[in-house]
């Protein structure tokens, strides 16, 4: 069964649009597609060092790309109307027109709609790129995302050397905008290197893709070169060293983790592990000679000791106990907010920038504490409830195509389920890996169970019978004789 074969029975061609339209349609929501990947990566850089006094309105800059890609979507018949985006819709309607009719009773008008409309966008507007990338990204889109990933985190890692030895008042450090602020510190007068991002959240969630890709490329023969696998393999070890994050350190254990699935589900799937095994050993030792590496290692090191020995526990429990409560304290304040909320964007860094002229968090800083006090214990717990379903679907998804012997769709979910289950979705780098990276691992999903559609209806596709044998009569009737001999013709007679 051919590409476009599985191309058209994955999103069947509309019989009034030409094939030849749809898929220049399809090709332009593609490029649109790489090109919020690339804001994503790249926007904060934009923010901070190129034009920062531009930084309220570049902290939107993928929302018109987005726009476009529905449009686009709806034209090519690929935009998804499945339950999932039906029920997004109705909480997303129910919750602003609760958000206008609870802030216009402390704000003007002007103010409820922009408070209403960037919850909104926060919230609702993103999510259902999920899964219109499922329609149009396949499993080889899948493949060039990864080794873009991989390119991109040897440069990466080196911006981010550069900021940890810079003192914290460097250009190279500066935050977004104009004001006079600083990044997170690490300890030991160094900061927590953003790289081209804004903050350190971004540098954690990329870290944690480029695992998931650095392990697909190495358990799967042929897909990246050796050189890019080893030289990325050692930038992400460097990167992580002196990111100064124990949330960094989390996500990408995370994803290792996620090996241990594979050998128990799938082993099969496991081809080269000795040799990965091996190869991250020698890379280890080679890296932890650097002293920029030491340095790092120490500062972090230090980090997870001071947080343990503050809250009284040890390390991992008071991991585990941060990850944890970020989702329950939400849930254990249930009664305290309103029945319709505060209003959508009221506890987003750009909702307190709006009321107050500065970010900050206005309710409360983990996210489903946010979402409940915004839009209220019913819609709140709503649209909680979907992004717990959606997660767990695609990591049903994801270890039913692992048994099938596909290990990209649950490495893509173990970097990816965590933001969009719990991330900060008012925070726009956040809201980017969630949803990109989200879609990204339901189009490996598809491409696959597409693949495997295809490989039954070969199997299962009749045999061409061939056509019964003619008599001597027919043959000499139908076929031609070029021999000068003629026996039992006409002239003969």
């Amino acid at each position: 069964m051919t590409a476009a074969a599985s191309e058209r029975r994955r999103s069947p061609v509309p019989a009034n649009q030409p094939l030849d339209d749809r898929s220049k349609v399809l090709r332009q929501i593609k490029f649109l597609l790489w090109t919020y990947l690339v804001l994503l990566i790249f926007e904060g850089s934009l923010r901070k060092w190129v034009a920062p006094q531009l930084s309220n309105p570049l902290l939107i800059i993928r929302d018109p790309i987005v726009i476009a890609i529905y449009i686009l979507a709806l034209r090519a018949r690929v935009f998804a109307s499945n339950a999932a985006t039906v029920f997004l819709g109705a909480i997303a309607v129910f919750s602003f027109l609760a958000s206008v009719i609870v802030l216009s009773t402390y704000f003007q008008w002007s103010l409820v709609f922009e408070l209403t409309i960037y919850g909104f966008r926060c919230n609702f507007l993103h999510l259902p790129l999920i899964f219109v990338m499922a329609k149009v990204f396949d499993e080889e889109d899948a493949k060039k995302v990864g080794w873009f990933i991989l390119a991109v985190m040897i440069p990466m890692s080196l911006i981010m050397v550069a900021q940890f030895k810079a003192s914290p008042d460097a250009f190279i450090n500066r935050t977004v905008g104009l004001a006079e602020t600083q990044q997170l510190t690490a300890g030991s007068g160094k900061i927590r290197p953003p790289g081209t991002f804004s903050f350190i959240s971004g540098p954690v969630f990329y870290m944690s893709v480029a695992a998931a890709f650095l392990i697909y490329g190495a358990l799967t023969k042929g897909v990246y070169k050796t050189w890019m696998l080893v030289a990325s393999g050692l930038a992400l070890l460097i990167a992580l060293a002196i990111s100064g994050s124990r949330g960094g350190v989390v996500s990408v254990v995370l994803v290792v983790l996620s090996i241990f699935v594979v050998l128990v589900i799938s082993p099969k799937a496991v081809n080269q592990f000795g040799r990965v095994l091996l190869i991250s050993v020698v890379g280890l030792f080679l890296i932890s000679r650097l002293p920029v590496f030491k340095e790092g290692i120490g500062i972090l090191s230090d980090r997870f000791t001071e947080s343990a020995e503050a809250a009284d526990t040890t390390i991992v429990r008071g991991l585990v106990r941060r990850t944890v409560a970020g989702m329950t304290e939400g849930l254990r304040n249930l009664d305290k907010p309103p029945l319709l909320g505060y209003g959508l964007g009221v506890g987003t860094a750009g909702g307190a920038r709006l009321l107050l002229g500065r970010a900050g968090f206005l309710l409360a800083e983990d996210e489903w504490t946010r979402v409940l006090f915004e839009s209220g214990p019913i819609l709140g717990l709503c649209f909680l409830f979907w992004r717990l379903v959606v997660a767990c679907r695609i990591g049903y998804l994801s270890i039913r195509s692992l048994k099938q012997g596909a290990i990209l769709p649950i490495l893509l979910f173990s970097c990816s389920f965590f933001p969009l289950l719990n991330g900060q979705l008012g925070q726009p780098t956040t809201l980017g890996f969630a949803v990109f990276f989200s879609g990204l691992c339901l189009s490996a999903i598809e491409a696959r169970k597409s693949s495997l559609s295809d490989a039954v209806s070969d199997q299962v596709e009749p045999a061409v019978r061939p056509l019964p044998r003619r008599s001597v009569f027919a043959n000499r009737l139908y076929e031609p004789d070029d021999s000068a001999d003629h026996t039992n013709g006409f002239v003969d007679r």
